[in-house]
């Protein structure tokens, strides 16, 4: 029922979404050149790796010595936009049609975290990953990692249909609020260390 609802949100949404995405690509392209397209590495479900695509925010800037700088030096002004309403999340929509993540779920995290999670943390990996997720509309990037995972452990013992409509929903009003964006020290979230309980 997840999955086929998945396609439905996709084909409903198609025209709207897809004349956003034509718009998003041209924006970006001429604002920061290319790639138009930010890929990267991320565990899915059972801690599978695939591949999850957002649209670029940062550029590649880097120092005299040739370090990439700091996101908060990279992320431009149009990038920001994109974070702060979630719209350089819109081609994760792909990974949904492939089957590689839902609509709702918790967020796929860096692939070096997964040795740092604790046994309880690691079941976010029970499912497959979202677009948005019960931790977004909590708090988002704005919330200590303990609280993140543990919204996520939260959505993976009690996910319904009915719940996922409520995240969407909440997740339109998180957006237009653009609530819960960056952490205080960084410009989305200070990298997750782990913890002692194991």
């Amino acid at each position: 029922m997840k999955r086929f609802l998945d396609l439905l949100y996709i084909f409903l949404s198609f025209p709207l979404t897809f004349f956003i995405l034509i718009l998003l690509t041209i924006t970006v392209l001429i604002n920061m050149g290319r790639p138009v397209f930010y890929t990267q590495m991320r565990p899915g479900k059972n801690g599978k790796i695939f591949n999850v695509i957002k649209f670029r925010s940062m550029t590649n800037k880097k120092d005299s010595n040739g370090v990439i700088c700091l996101d908060k030096e990279r992320l431009t002004k149009f990038g920001n936009f994109l974070r702060s309403t979630s719209l350089d999340e819109l081609p994760s929509l792909w990974n949904v049609f492939k089957g590689e993540m839902s609509i709702v779920g918790p967020r796929p995290l860096l692939q070096q975290y997964l040795p740092l999670y604790s046994k309880r943390q690691a079941r976010r990996h029970e499912i497959k990953p979202g677009v948005t997720g019960w931790a977004q509309i909590n708090g988002r990037n704005a919330i200590s990692w303990d609280e993140k995972l543990e919204l996520d452990i939260w959505y993976v013992d009690n996910q319904s249909t009915w719940l996922d409509m409520k995240i969407l929903c909440l997740t339109l009003k998180t957006v237009i609020m653009r609530n819960g964006i960056s952490s205080n020290s960084h410009v989305t979230m200070d990298l997750f260390k782990g913890n002692h309980e194991r």
